[in-house]
């Protein structure tokens, strides 16, 4: 795929965490990363960041309790 379906598909998958994508973007989105490596990597990463700012806001609330 080109680089628009990259940026495509990155736009999507960050939107996907703050929304329900709808089929069409979905399926789009499913098939790219079937075939781009760079993506699914990209979602790997986004996925571990998302991961590491839920466990960073449970340690400040913790801090903000004592």
């Amino acid at each position: 795929m080109d680089k628009y379906s990259c940026r495509e598909a990155t736009r999507l998958l960050l939107q996907e965490q703050d929304r329900e994508l709808t089929t069409g973007e979905s399926t789009m989105l499913q098939f790219h990363l079937g075939i781009c490596a760079a993506c699914r990597k990209f979602r790997d990463q986004a996925e571990l960041m998302r991961q590491a700012m839920a466990r960073w806001r449970g340690y400040r609330d913790d801090d903000q309790e004592k």
